[in-house]
């Protein structure tokens, strides 16, 4: 049996109010409390759903909730919002009806969200393809642009709709959306220029503000400091929980993907960025000859800024916010403003402009996203319009709000009556009139073409004279004084003569929700909606595109001297469009109430709510619905959900359901009068009926759990005593196998032990005989050996004995030949004697001497100087020519361990000693310091990677020089850099090449003997690089650089060797001019280094510090 899910099932509080028993105020309340606080937010009434605002995110709008509530029955499932939409979509998609869907609720009931997630369960459901994803992605992407420009942050909501919209979806015959259309009602656009405390402007000024880059706002001429705008409300300005940064890329984002192009959005910003500047602008008084006040404009900064944006004169812009020029049919009169009239038409402007700008977005995005087949359409529209207001202060605002609420009243008892009509005459049951309270004479009261209060406004309005607010409510007074629902202390009725709650300056009127209190102060201006006709030229005639389409009436062209429909008409018309349209699709009810003022999720106020549910109409709504048959359900459901209660339905009907049904109502003896049977569904009267068959079954259900349960568990236990049989069978044939395996397995050890034994026997035996054998043999060659052994030694002393007669012969022989040769020699050995005595003593001195030379050799250093001392004097020549062989060849050695590079180092060192030795003070200081080149790393150094690429060739040596100024002898810091064939010198910081010298224009070097570094690069008559004359350098790598110029200059066969000429007294070619340096010796200035001072215009003196 398929199990199925039900409204009534597992049930908190009731789900549908319609069901509640018994029916007040106080249950009503009770039940929504109960519901709520297990956050079940969502509660029917019929076909109406009540949303609480739960002010936190609950898991109840996941993916997997959307395909819950897909396909399935209104009923089917506990109360939901997206309930409601499947329903919608699908008699929209199978029925081809029409549908609406209204959301009403106060500021911060959740209208928004609520049309939200409509909007996005049917995006969800609908069918997919890349066009079809792109309409939805745009619909959705609508929401977030009229957001930031139509919501704001009040006290009761955070994200406040403060227009009324109405999106009609457009679908084709598949249920795929196509595109829509979205109209908006009364923006609130008083919010522009002043704020209630604790209350922001539109959210689009601070997300452009806090969002938009520098550049942007720099365009703009905008500073992200909110206090600098005085449109700007500041104690509110943040608010906890809103990124309005992040917030400004996705609207940016979200108007990229409804397809705004970058200049229209770039044109939007711009306006938005003229209202705030707009704000800013104040007007000082002024008084003319003729005694009358003008306004001028204090500071013209914001007004001129305000002016670049838009493209508009200033000076044109600035005489219409201090003149006014009034037309007739043949003359035109210009009069003067005021500071107060110049404030009231800045006002006007912003507002004008920024509800113009937001008409102009939302007929923009209806652009984009209309459907684009000219086929027919089905429809489904959201509308997401304010609820009632009853507030302390009440004005025109909320007059027109309550109006367009009672219409909506009206239409919704209509169409819900409407709706329980057809059902009943489509089900064949009997209609019965249904008592409830008609709002019509209300709206009659406000919208009357003759005595409606709109009708007597506009009359105000426009008739000429002197009017104000005090003359409308006169007139109020006059004509509808006798309205049963119309109440003012200055009428006919007497009664009110007395009552002080009921002030002198406003009128009450009885609305369906209740009474409310109208304060009439404002009511003619607000109604009128007065832009001046100059403001309007103004605007007309910027250079900006999207000014000139808001404002058209400012055309020459178009001059029309007809004044303009009141605010109260054009909502009137608004209204009554929107009444004809909704009165075409079947409709669909949301009503969002706010648990409570504090934005809090766990708090109920019950009088706050109770407020709601009176002026929502609820109670009524509930009654409408009971009045006939409270419930209704379908004969197949029905039949499903109750059949266990009668035996003749269970568990299997075979019949007709409606057959089922009557006998089964039959069998539980239900009266008559309590239930009606229609074509397909049957309708219970009273709602005890049907918590009576809901009690009947819960306790049937009990009693098949039981049965079910006894079932199980005796399934369950024969289902273990099998297994465990099987088991046990399993288990004695294993234990079985086992012990036939240990019984073997000790058989088969038995068998092996024995067979070990007898084998060990056998092997001891075999292992005697074979020891045996060996000892025999091993005894016999021992006895050979020792024979053997006996023989050799008998044959060794033999032969030994021989050899030692034959010895001892060889020895008498040759005593005997040498006493023969000392008998010859001895006369001649006299005579040689002296001279090998003296020979053989100086070959042993020779060696000796070189053996001791030998251990005492010095070391391997070139500059190590000791040598040993010789022992005689007649080896001193000998011993000073081994000497300087010895240091030759270690020089030698030496040398072969040099590098090429150190070679080239050594060279130049020796270079330098020629040059400066005994010449130049500063050469020994310079003896132990190496030729390093290149000393700021050149090829290395990012902050000279220009300067490297400048030069061409090979750098051999880079250094930090300092150039000496013939004006005044100071040093100015630059890079010298010699190459293979030319001198480079380049500014220190930019690295920017300053002077290029080939090395073939030098003449000559000159540099002085002084223990300083000064020296001067002498340039050929007549070369390209002598121009600007001779230079004039100081380092403290003189020794080195000059050293190198010169090797270049010796190393190049085509040019004579540079000439360096040290002198303390030279001439320097300065451009035309010859200077003397001059070097004396003395006390530096500064620092303990040689300075620089000119003496005259022919003399620079040079004072180095003694080395003493």
């Amino acid at each position: 049996m398929e199990v199925k899910t039900s409204l009534l099932d597992n049930m908190i509080g009731v789900g549908d109010m319609v069901l509640l028993e018994p029916l007040s105020e106080d249950s009503f309340l009770e039940n929504l409390k109960k519901r709520f606080e297990h956050n079940e937010i969502y509660t029917y009434i019929g076909s109406v759903v009540i949303s609480m605002n739960p002010y936190r995110s609950l898991p109840i709008y996941t993916p997997e909730k959307v395909e819950e509530y897909r396909n399935r029955n209104f009923y089917e499932l506990s109360p939901h919002i997206y309930a409601l939409a499947d329903e919608a979509y699908r008699s929209l998609r199978d029925q081809d009806k029409d549908q609406c869907i209204l959301i009403t609720g106060e500021s911060g009931a959740g209208k928004t969200e609520a049309s939200k997630l409509v909007m996005s369960y049917v995006a969800a459901v609908c069918g997919k393809g890349q066009e079809v994803n792109k309409v939805k992605e745009q619909l959705l992407q609508s929401n977030p642009v009229l957001e930031a420009f139509g919501n704001a942050k009040t006290v009761r909501n955070d994200n406040s709709s403060r227009f009324g919209k109405y999106m009609d979806i457009e679908f084709d015959f598949k249920g795929d959306p196509l595109g829509g259309v979205i109209s908006n009602y009364l923006l609130e656009k008083s919010r522009v220029v002043k704020q209630p405390r604790g209350e922001r402007n539109f959210h689009i000024f601070y997300q452009l503000l806090s969002g938009a880059s520098d550049e942007t706002l720099k365009k703009l001429k905008l500073d992200r400091d909110f206090s600098k705008y005085n449109y700007l409300s500041l104690d509110s300005a943040s608010v906890s929980g809103v990124d309005d940064a992040a917030n400004f890329r996705t609207v940016r984002n979200a108007m990229q993907i409804v397809g705004f192009m970058e200049d229209e959005v770039q044109s939007v910003l711009q306006l938005v960025a003229a209202v705030l500047k707009l704000g800013n602008i104040e007007f000082k008084p002024e008084s003319r000859s003729n005694g009358l006040d003008e306004s001028r404009v204090k500071d013209k900064n914001d007004l001129k800024e305000m002016c670049e944006l838009l493209g508009i004169e200033q000076s044109v812009l600035e005489r219409a916010f201090s003149y006014r020029t009034v037309e007739a049919k043949s003359e035109k009169v210009s009069t003067t403003l005021n500071v107060a009239q110049a404030y009231y038409a800045r006002d006007a402007l912003a507002k004008n402009l920024y509800s113009r700008l937001f008409s102009w977005l939302v007929t923009r995005i209806n652009e984009s996203i209309k459907a684009q087949a000219k086929t027919r359409h089905k429809v489904m529209g959201v509308l997401d319009i304010y609820g009632f207001e009853i507030f302390e202060d009440n004005s025109f605002e909320q007059f027109i709000i309550n109006y367009c609420n009672e219409k909506l009243q009206q239409i919704f008892i209509e169409l819900t009556l409407r709706e329980e009509q057809e059902e009943y005459i489509r089900e064949g049951i009997e209609w019965t009139n249904i008592e409830y309270f008609n709002n019509a004479v209300i709206c009659d009261l406000i919208e009357n073409n003759k005595n409606g209060i709109l009708a007597m406004l506009d009359e105000e309005c426009l008739r000429p004279g002197t009017v104000t607010d005090e003359t409308f409510l006169d007139k109020l007074n006059m004509i509808c004084a006798q309205h049963q629902h119309f109440e003012s202390r200055l009428s006919k009725n007497s009664k009110f003569l007395t009552d002080h709650s009921l002030p002198h300056n406003c009128f009450r009127i009885q609305h369906y929700a209740g009474k409310v209190l109208y304060r009439a102060e404002g009511f003619v201006d607000k109604n009128n909606d007065l832009l001046y006709r100059d403001l309007s030229q103004a605007m007309y005639k910027a250079n900006h595109g999207l000014i000139k389409q808001l404002f058209p009436e400012g055309s020459p062209a178009k001059i029309n001297l007809k004044r303009p429909p009141t605010a109260g008409y054009q909502f009137k018309a608004s209204v009554g469009t929107l009444m004809r349209n909704l009165q075409t699709k079947n409709p669909n009810y949301i009503r969002c109430i706010k648990p409570n003022d504090k934005k809090s999720s766990h708090i109920f106020t019950e009088s706050l709510v109770c407020h709601q549910v009176r002026y929502l109409g609820l109670m009524e709504n509930v009654r409408v619905r009971r009045a006939g048959y409270a419930f209704r359900q379908a004969y197949e459901p029905c039949l499903e959900r109750y059949k266990m209660l009668c035996k003749k339905t269970w568990p299997h009907w075979k019949g007709p359901a409606r057959k089922g049904v009557e006998v089964l109502m039959s069998d539980l003896k239900v009266p008559a009068e309590e239930y009606a049977y229609g074509r397909s569904k049957i309708f219970i009267r009273n709602p005890k009926t049907l918590f009576f068959l809901e009690e009947r079954r819960r306790q049937c259900l009990q009693d098949l759990a039981t049965l079910i349960q006894k079932i199980y568990r005796g399934w369950k236990c024969r289902r273990q005593f099998l297994l465990m049989k099987k088991s046990q069978v399993v288990v004695a044939a294993w234990y079985r196998r086992y012990a036939q395996q240990k019984k073997y397995l000790k058989i088969k050890h038995a068998t092996t032990v024995m067979q070990s034994f007898a084998r060990g026997w056998q092997a001891r035996k075999l292992l005697r005989q074979l020891k045996h054998q060996k000892r025999c043999e091993e005894a016999a060659t021992t006895i050979a050996a020792y024979w053997h052994g006996t023989q050799a030694r008998r044959e060794l002393r033999r032969l030994k004995e021989e050899a030692r007669r034959k010895h001892a012969v060889a020895v008498i022989w040759a005593y005997w030949q040498g006493l023969k040769v000392r008998r010859e020699y001895r006369k001649f050995f006299r005579a040689n004697a002296g001279k090998k005595i003296y020979n053989f003593t100086v070959q042993r001195i020779i060696q000796k001497y070189f053996l001791n030379l030998k251990k005492n050799l010095p070391s391997m250093s070139p500059v190590d100087k000791s040598w040993p001392s010789r022992p005689y004097s007649f080896l001193d020549g000998v011993h000073a020519e081994l000497r300087r062989i010895f240091h030759l060849w270690r020089c030698k050695k030496y040398r072969s361990q040099f590098t090429e590079e150190k070679k080239a180092v050594y060279e130049e060192k020796l270079e330098a000693s020629t040059l400066f030795k005994d010449k130049k003070a500063l050469y020994p200081s310079s003896v132990s310091q190496s030729f390093k080149g290149d000393y700021l790393e050149i090829n290395k150094n990012p902050k000279y990677q220009k300067l490297h690429s400048a030069v061409d060739e090979k750098v051999l040596l880079a250094d930090t020089v300092s150039k000496i100024n013939r004006a005044n002898g100071k040093g100015s810091p630059r890079i010298f850099l010699l190459t293979k064939k030319s001198v480079v010198l380049a500014d220190q910081k930019s690295g920017q090449v300053k002077a290029s010298v080939p090395l073939l224009d030098l003449a000559s070097v000159s540099v002085s003997t002084q223990n300083d570094g000064f020296f001067a690069l002498k340039l050929k008559e007549g070369s390209s690089s002598a121009v600007k004359g001779d230079f004039l350098l100081s380092s403290e790598r003189l020794i080195e650089i000059i050293t190198k110029l010169y090797r270049l200059s010796a190393t190049n066969a085509d040019r004579v060797p540079l000439n360096v000429d040290i002198s303390d007294e030279f001439l320097v070619q300065f451009k035309n001019d010859k200077v003397c340096v001059k070097f004396i010796q003395g006390s530096p200035r500064n620092g303990s280094g040689a300075s620089c001072k000119r003496k005259n215009n022919r003399l620079l003196e040079v004072s180095v510090p003694s080395t003493a």
